[in-house]
């Protein structure tokens, strides 16, 4: 017969569930509904960390997220609809940040700020979830950049060439075309899969954009993320983290994904949105200090990393076509180079409207050969040359044979324009791209 001590039992998993289960759930109750503010006593909670408030008369509670500190009061931003909220209504605790439901089947869907489908395909079919707020990549463990990628689009292979795991921004003012030459890249670029992100654009964009510039082909490899203008300040932020945090998923399963962010800008706004309601002062033109101090955490999370890359495109809208305002000037001294579209090329019908002169990429002559660099230098020469004279060129002030440098950027500037310009369904190879830049330029 067995003694009591033969039966040995391992209580040690149990003990260590048990210590890890919250047995106690954490309350709190809303105060004061100020703006787009909800002041809540208690629960304790952390930054970002996201709530439910039940509502009165409702058995859907309301996601709020955690956006501040005021006294003993906590600060929330709601993510859903407001109404239903009062004074006295149930805030709980959930203990996590907002999570999305990432996994090979999001190609090809389209969803919202929130990672949710927004295309009438049924839910998400994921294999696991990933924080919408992340941090970089040690810097230390990125590898550098010496590989090209490709675009599609022969004024950036040619003269502002791609690393792979580079970050750049087009930089312009509205109705200059940015839009379209984000969906020439979506559909051209050889990156395994593209991953759009339009924060704060127009409703009735989102179907133009994916049915007519995107296409079924584009639209295939592609996860869109959209968080329109009409849609709560925290959600168009959050829609800016939603689109990275894809990104980084199907980065981490060893892909070389491309990233597109229509705009950064509207990133910005929705930040000082926040930033206002909560009490932070205005500084720059009205942007609040969390703003530029958000940024770099969102635009570092692209690029490469031990496994994978992410090459990445914001755009910019400029206000007023001034290039040295607040939210440009901070995003150009955070990345890899800027892409500038021009007014003045647009109306002269030359697309994309990309002013070679005022771009440039930072990692040019890390990813492309000698002969390259030599006959994309040749081409900055001529238009360079041309710009400088084209004033006396046009009122015939000029006179042939005067100068030799301004003679050949006069013969060859109709050539250089037309290399320039790219239909929209006018894909091009990267190598076919580059041998008729060295041609011509010889």
């Amino acid at each position: 017969m067995k003694k009591l001590e033969d039966f040995k039992i391992n209580f040690e998993p149990y003990r260590n569930a048990l210590e890890a289960t919250p047995l106690v759930k954490m309350h709190g109750k809303v105060t004061q509904l100020i703006g787009l503010t909800i002041e809540s006593e208690g629960p304790s909670v952390q930054m970002d960390e996201l709530c439910y408030i039940y509502r009165k008369n409702s058995p859907n509670p309301c996601r709020a997220e955690v956006v501040g500190f005021k006294g003993n009061k906590v600060l929330l931003m709601p993510i859903d609809d407001m109404s239903g909220i009062a004074p006295g209504c149930e805030v709980r605790a959930t203990g996590n940040p907002l999570m999305i439901k990432v996994g090979p089947k999001l190609l090809g869907r389209v969803l919202d700020g929130l990672g949710e489908p927004i295309d009438g395909k049924g839910p998400i079919e994921y294999e696991t979830e990933y924080p919408v707020i992340n941090n970089p990549p040690n810097p230390f463990q990125r590898p550098t950049i010496k590989k090209p990628m490709a675009l599609g689009v022969r004024a950036i292979d040619s003269l502002l060439t791609f690393g792979t795991g580079q970050r750049m921004g087009i930089f312009a003012g509205s109705g200059v075309g940015k839009s379209t030459t984000l969906s020439m890249i979506a559909r051209n670029t050889t990156a395994d899969i593209n991953v759009l992100t339009l924060v704060g654009e127009r409703g009735r964009e989102l179907r133009d954009f994916i049915e007519k510039d995107l296409g079924p082909k584009g639209l295939a490899r592609s996860v869109v993320v959209v968080a329109t203008s009409d849609r709560p300040a925290l959600v168009r932020m959050k829609g800016a983290y939603t689109g990275t945090a894809v990104a980084e998923y199907f980065r981490d399963q060893g892909q070389d994904v491309f990233l597109m962010m229509d705009s950064v800008t509207r990133f910005a706004m929705a930040q000082r949105e926040i930033g206002l309601a909560i009490g932070e002062p205005p500084a720059q033109k009205g942007y609040t200090p969390s703003v530029f101090a958000k940024m770099p955490g969102l635009l570092e999370r692209a690029g490469t990393a031990p496994k994978g890359s992410i090459t990445a495109i914001y755009t910019v809208l400029v206000d007023g076509d001034d290039m040295t305002e607040p939210i440009a000037d901070n995003v150009r001294s955070i990345l890899d180079g800027h892409i500038v579209l021009s007014r003045k090329i647009a109306h002269a019908n030359r697309y994309p409207a990309i002013d070679i002169l005022q771009s440039v990429s930072r990692l040019f002559n890390a990813v492309t050969t000698k002969e390259h660099r030599a006959a994309a230098s040749k081409m900055r020469d001529v238009l360079s040359t041309y710009k400088d004279n084209e004033d006396l060129i046009n009122i015939g002030a000029y006179k042939d044979g005067s100068n030799p440098k301004v003679d050949y950027a006069k013969k060859m500037i109709d050539p250089v324009y037309t290399f320039l310009k790219q239909g929209i369904d006018e894909p091009t190879t990267f190598d076919d791209t580059i041998q008729r830049l060295i041609n011509m330029m010889n």
